[in-house]
């Protein structure tokens, strides 16, 4: 009897061992910075100089806020958690948060509803990522990687849940989850932009590197000139989804992107749908080489209710089809008022056929001044081999597609000549100059949110142009009936 009374005791002291502690801030209105929590509670953080080691789970209270203000390095050990409910603020230079064994990893980040978040110049990785249950977060210029599934999220390395969350400037690579995500009966309407996402879900699971769901009604979901890059090897994991599964509405901007070697490049789903797709390159997203399950640079696809998306300025290039339209969705490829066209098709095809847009529903799509097969001159007869509609089958609808696209074979990114027009002063404060020696007829500025701000008749040769915007990043077209340059501009 005394050996079995012994070895359950030695089992509780074992089991009391192995669950951590907890160290929770007083909720005081009080800003903390690690050195302090560590003298408050020196078993929750250790300290070397500029290296901190939490040995503890976090969690920061409502009222409380945590600084890490200087360059350092947190090292946290494996399994445990950080809570926030107030504020969580790193405005160092440079800010690396790891596991103190990398093969041992942290559960990672859970910021509450009503925290406040702002991330910046931060290295995160071998943790279970970030669940963002808060709109008042930001990520800027900070590197997301090697993060790991079953730790704070379990949809991607950044779970978002509601409003309008900031994600700006990162890299996110090469984690076990998807990169970006949020679930399908919440409305979110991030901001990404600019941010270098490649070889995210390395589990390979069925799931894209961006995968949104339902956004806000009168906030636009923006994904603006990101690069998005899959690996190969990985023949599940898409490019870019936006999916109305369970009720609600897409609102999205998807302009100045590249997307490459995904099964898919970009997916829209569901009714009460509308999107604007303008100047992205999707290119090569066929790894899973299997045209009936995927492949497409486009796919739109909605079986109920309305799908409209605006396309304007895409160069679509060896998926294994252009862009696929399915059930009752829609997409406006070109009827001169609200899309001009100029989209580009290459090489998008499978079992020895070319698939540069394949109308599988009964509505026409307008579809002008858009070349449909890169590099030659374009004929009504060049497009309509590579587009599938009535011609081909009389219970679909038509595209229309007079007239197509001239000097086609001038558009390909490899013109030199046209790549290296450009305009002066940028940054500018209200001025620019450019020589227009392309006989480009229109200047067109827009916001990154892809909203016309001015659109303007120019003449050949010397041009001086005068605008009036405030701070923030811009693009302008130039365009004339056979070419378009976009190009950024930085209002200081």
């Amino acid at each position: 009897m005394k050996h079995i009374y012994l070895s359950i005791c030695l089992f509780l002291i074992t089991i009391s061992i192995a669950v951590a502690q907890t160290y929770t801030t007083p909720n005081t209105g009080v800003n903390w910075t690690l050195d302090d929590i560590a003298n408050a509670s020196p078993s929750t953080i250790t300290v070397s100089g500029s290296d901190y080691t939490l040995l503890e789970n976090l969690v920061i209270s409502e009222n409380d806020m945590l600084v890490l203000g200087s360059d350092l390095t947190l090292s946290i050990d494996s399994d445990l958690l950080v809570t926030v409910f107030g504020t969580f603020l790193i405005d160092g230079n440079s800010v690396t948060i790891t596991a103190i064994d990398q093969t041992a990893p942290y559960n990672g980040f859970r910021f509450e509803e009503f925290s406040q978040i702002n991330i910046q110049n931060t290295t995160i990785e071998y943790g279970g990522g970030l669940r963002v249950l808060t709109e008042d977060f930001t990520l800027n210029n900070c590197t997301i990687t090697n993060n790991v599934e079953g730790g704070a999220t379990t949809g991607a390395v950044i779970s978002l849940t509601r409003g309008i969350p900031q994600i700006t400037n990162n890299t996110i690579s090469f984690n076990e989850l998807p990169a970006i995500a949020s679930a399908a009966n919440n409305t979110v309407s991030a901001y990404i932009y600019n941010n270098h996402i490649e070889g995210n879900n390395q589990l390979n699971t069925n799931r894209p590197q961006i995968n949104m769901g339902t956004t806000m009604v009168n906030d636009t979901l923006k994904i603006i000139q990101n690069t998005i890059i899959g690996n190969p090897s990985l023949d599940q994991v898409g490019g870019i989804a936006v999916a109305n599964l369970v009720g609600g509405s897409i609102r999205a901007n998807i302009n100045y992107n590249t997307i490459q070697n995904n099964r898919y490049g970009l997916t829209i789903v569901g009714p009460d749908s509308f999107a604007n797709l303008y100047n992205n390159i999707i290119e090569d997203n066929n790894t899973q080489n299997i045209p009936l399950q995927g492949g497409s640079g486009v796919s739109l696809n909605t079986n109920s209710g309305t799908m409209e998306v605006i396309a304007e300025g895409n160069q679509i290039r060896r998926n294994l089809w252009g862009i696929t339209v399915i059930g009752t969705a829609s997409i406006n490829l070109g009827d001169g008022v609200d899309s001009q066209g100029y989209n580009i098709f290459s090489e998008n095809g499978n079992e020895g056929e070319l698939y540069a847009l394949y109308n599988n529903t009964s509505n026409t799509i307008m579809a002008k001044n858009n070349c449909w097969i890169e590099g030659q001159v374009n004929t009504l007869a060049d497009a309509e081999s590579v587009i599938f509609h009535q011609v081909d089958d009389a219970s679909l609808g038509e595209v229309a597609f007079d007239p197509v696209g001239t000097n086609c074979e001038n558009l390909s990114t490899e013109d030199v000549e046209i790549e290296s027009f450009s305009f002066y002063p940028n940054p500018s404060n209200g001025k620019i100059n450019f020589n227009n020696i392309h006989s480009f007829t229109e200047i067109t500025i827009y916001g990154i949110q892809g909203n016309l701000l001015l659109n303007k008749a120019i003449s050949e040769g010397e041009n001086k142009l005068t605008f009036n915007l405030p701070k923030g990043l811009y693009f302008i077209s130039f365009t004339n009936e056979a070419q378009r340059v976009v190009r950024k501009l930085l209002v200081p």
